[in-house]
C-alpha cells in the first residue's frame, strides 16, 4: 500500500512538473535568488550536492546561496559563510555566496572578509537575528553594499512586525544600495510596496506559499521588481516555479516580464549592469474565483497548518476540499486534478502518521505538503 501511494504521488508530481517547465517561455534563463546550503537550528538541512541536483532538475543556471541559522553561527557566522565559499567553490559557478551577518558579533569586519573572499551579496535575517530595521548597527552595513555594488537580499517575511518605514529610511540615506526583500515582503506587504514600488535596484522575491500573496505584491509593484526564488531546503519543486509562473500569467505578465523575473533581471544584478525599464504593476487589484475553488482554498489553508506543525487531520478538512471538488460549478477537468492532488496528498500525510522513524516522517511530510500545495495553487489560478 506505501508503495502504490508513493508511486501515485510521485506521478502526479512529475506531471505538475513537466506543466510547469511548459509555462517557462522559450529564452528564459533560470536564477533562484534564494537558497541555503547548511544546517539549520530547526532541523533543516542543505548539502550542497543536494542543492546543486535540485537547481540542476529545472535547469536553473545559477542560485543565490547563503548559510542557514547554523549551530555554530558564533562567532559571527564565520565558519558557516567560509562553507558558503566552499560549496560555491565546488560548484563550477552555479552557487553565488552571499556573506550571512549577525549585527550583534563583528557585521562589518565579517562583511568585508566575506565580500574579500569572493561573496558577492550580503544576507540579513531580523527574525532569526533579533534586530529590528531601526538598528544604527545597519548603517555602515548598507553603506558597505553601496561601496561594493553587491546587493543585500533582507528575510521580509513572517515573524517581523511592519519594516517598510525603517527600511525606506535606510534606502533613502543609501540610494545606491540594491534590495531584494525575501518572501514577497510579506511581513508588511502593502508598506513596503507603497514605499518601493516604481523604484528601480529594489525587488521582491517569490518565495512564499500563497499565490494570493504574489497576486497582491503584482498589482503594486512593477514586474521587473519580481524576481524568482524557492527558499531552499523551506522550499520545493514543482510548487515553487509554478506558484510564480502561474500567479504572473494569472497577473497578465509578457513573455519577457517573465523572462525577466524568472532570471533575467537577476542576471543583470551578477553583471553589474543596471536594472531593467519599469513597467506599470499588472494584475486585478480584487481577486474573484469561483465560489468552489475559493471554498477548495479555504479548507486547504486550513489544513496546511495542521500538516507543518506534525498533526493529523482530525477534522476532516481536507474530506471538505474534496467534497468541495464534487461542485458542478468551474472546469470539471480543473476540479478533478485538483481532487486528484488532495486525495493523494491526504494518503501521504497518513503515512507520515503511521510512520515511526524520524526520516521517514519528515519525507512524508514533505511530500503531502507539495501535492496539496499545487492543488492550492490550481485552485486560486484556475481558469487563467
Amino acid at each position: 500500500m506505501e508503495d502504490e501511494t508513493i508511486t501515485r504521488a510521485e506521478a502526479l508530481l512529475a506531471a505538475a512538473d513537466a506543466e510547469a517547465k511548459a509555462l517557462v517561455p522559450p529564452g528564459a534563463e533560470l536564477i533562484d535568488v534564494h537558497t541555503h546550503v547548511g544546517t539549520d537550528i530547526d532541523g533543516f538541512v542543505s548539502r550542497t550536492p543536494e542543492l546543486l541536483a535540485f537547481l540542476a532538475r529545472d535547469g536553473a543556471t545559477h542560485a543565490f546561496t547563503f548559510c542557514l541559522d547554523e549551530p555554530d553561527r558564533v562567532p559571527a557566522f564565520r565558519a558557516a559563510n567560509d562553507r558558503t565559499l566552499a560549496a560555491a567553490a565546488e560548484s563550477d559557478g552555479v552557487l553565488v555566496p552571499f556573506v550571512r551577518l549577525d549585527l550583534a558579533d563583528s557585521p562589518v569586519e565579517e562583511a568585508e572578509r566575506v565580500l574579500d573572499l569572493g561573496a558577492r551579496g550580503i544576507k540579513l535575517h531580523p527574525r532569526s537575528q533579533g534586530f529590528s530595521l531601526a538598528d544604527g548597527r545597519l548603517e555602515p552595513i548598507f553603506a558597505i553594499a553601496a561601496e561594493r555594488g553587491v546587493p543585500i537580499l533582507i528575510h521580509g517575511g513572517r515573524g517581523l512586525p511592519p519594516i517598510a518605514e525603517h527600511l525606506h529610511a535606510l534606502a533613502e540615506r543609501h540610494p545606491a544600495a540594491q534590495l531584494i526583500i525575501a518572501h514577497a515582503g510579506i511581513a508588511d506587504l502593502a508598506g513596503l510596496a507603497e514605499a518601493f514600488g516604481g523604484r528601480p535596484g529594489i525587488f521582491f522575491d517569490t518565495s512564499v506559499w500563497s499565490a494570493l500573496d504574489l497576486i497582491d505584491l503584482y498589482h503594486r509593484v512593477s514586474p521587473e521588481q519580481v524576481m524568482y526564488a524557492t527558499d531552499y531546503p523551506y522550499g520545493q519543486q514543482p510548487g515553487s516555479l509554478m506558484l510564480a509562473l502561474r500567479t504572473a500569467r494569472f497577473c497578465g505578465f509578457t513573455d519577457e516580464q517573465v523572462r525577466l523575473m524568472l532570471g533575467g533581471s537577476a542576471r543583470r544584478l551578477m553583471d553589474g549592469l543596471p536594472p531593467a525599464p519599469l513597467t506599470p504593476p499588472r494584475g486585478p487589484t480584487t481577486f474573484s474565483q469561483g465560489i468552489t475553488y475559493a471554498r477548495i482554498h479555504h479548507y486547504l489553508a486550513m489544513a496546511i497548518p495542521l500538516l507543518w506543525t506534525r498533526q493529523q487531520d482530525q477534522i476532516g478538512v481536507l474530506g471538505l476540499a474534496l467534497n468541495a471538488c464534487g461542485e458542478r460549478n468551474g472546469d470539471p477537468e480543473t476540479r478533478l486534478r485538483i481532487a486528484e492532488l488532495i486525495s493523494a496528498g491526504h494518503a501521504v500525510w497518513r503515512l507520515a502518521a503511521e510512520a515511526e522513524e524520524r526520516e521517514e516522517i519528515f519525507r512524508f511530510t514533505r511530500m503531502a505538503f507539495r501535492l496539496l500545495h499545487l492543488a492550492d495553487i490550481e485552485a486560486l489560478t484556475a481558469g487563467r
